[in-house]
């Protein structure tokens, strides 16, 4: 009561100080606004600082490098020294090149596919785990799914091949001895597999790193909710839906809005090592159209201006996603 007395005093005698006043007042008000935040919260700003520092240099700085998908860049030259080409670059991607269609066909439906399969088969699969009574099975469960998303695409990739070879893989060979098969399925080559191959792939990655966050926002649901439950006569599977599944649905919208970002961020390792010359026209995404491009064919101008048409498009998706998300659910992130 005391301060806000002493601020209305204060208040009082700038106006009546006239021109001068106010301009002590209007800077009490800024030391108390912004400034004061700053000064009071400077300890909690100093432990951000480096990560704002690191961010800045490795992901904003590095922007000024997109000057070249609107000039002719020749490598060993400034950015600035080529000649002015404005959109061309992005011209020739739509207009002049068959590639635009299928590159944004394959990373959308891919990834896509990837997301609501992966979101959605997390989802149930940790409604099951709950399930599970023994604590050791549960626990042996979650590591062994788990364990996938530590592993290197090479080494994802090498798993599949011994499974998956035309010739040695396991499963092709037992299929063919039991004749199921005349001869095994060209899995990893044939292009007709190669959606089907990257989205399962996928879903087995993150399969144990999703379940564990669903894991977490049903270890919030009180037991109180449960034992009441009970005692009105609810089954399991009635617990599950009435009470376990809407305190999921929160987590997993933001999971969604979270990856819609990432929708058109394939993942140049993960598509290095399962895409060949044999299913390139539906395994090639955004990533490895502009390795090929920017690293291989030493096109950096075009190169780049792909990558800001992937950017672009990137967070156009999250808005719009974050946006219907904010109408339908009243839950967003932004």
């Amino acid at each position: 009561m005391f301060q806000a007395r002493d601020h209305e005093a204060c208040t009082r005698a700038c106006f009546k100080a006239g021109k001068d006043g106010l301009v002590a007042y209007n800077s009490m008000i800024f030391r108390k606004g912004f400034l004061g935040k700053l000064i009071r919260q400077r300890y909690l700003l100093m432990l951000v600082l480096p990560a704002f520092v690191l961010t800045l240099i490795f992901s904003y700085v590095p922007l000024t490098g997109w000057f070249i998908a609107f000039s002719d860049y020749q490598i060993g030259f400034s950015f600035f020294s080529g000649k002015w080409t404005g959109l061309e670059q992005f011209r020739i991607f739509f207009r002049e090149t068959s590639d635009a269609f299928n590159i944004i066909r394959n990373t959308l439906v891919m990834n896509m596919l990837s997301l609501f399969g992966g979101l959605s088969i997390s989802f149930v699969f940790s409604l099951l785990i709950k399930e599970i009574v023994w604590a050791k099975a549960k626990k042996a469960v979650q590591i062994i799914t788990f364990f996938p998303y530590f592993m290197s695409w090479v080494i994802l990739y090498s798993v599949v091949y011994s499974l998956f070879s035309v010739s040695s893989g396991a499963i092709n060979v037992f299929l063919v001895e039991l004749g199921v098969l005349k001869e095994g399925l060209n899995i990893l080559g044939d292009k007709k597999y190669s959606w089907a191959l990257i989205v399962l792939v996928n879903i087995w990655n993150s399969l144990g790193y999703n379940s564990v966050i669903f894991l977490a926002s049903i270890s919030n649901v009180p037991p109180e909710l449960y034992e009441a439950a009970s005692i009105d006569g609810a089954d399991r599977y009635q617990k599950a839906i009435y009470i376990t599944i809407p305190y999921m649905i929160p987590t997993l919208v933001v999971l969604f809005i979270m990856n819609s970002g990432w929708i058109l961020n394939s993942g140049l390792d993960q598509y290095f090592v399962f895409t060949n010359p044999t299913n390139r026209p539906t395994m090639e995404v955004f990533d490895m159209y502009i390795y090929r491009y920017g690293i291989k064919l030493m096109n950096y101008s075009y190169a780049t201006a792909v990558g800001i048409i992937k950017t672009v498009v990137s967070i156009l998706l999250l808005f719009t996603i974050n946006t219907v998300s904010k109408k339908l659910t009243s839950r967003s992130i932004l």
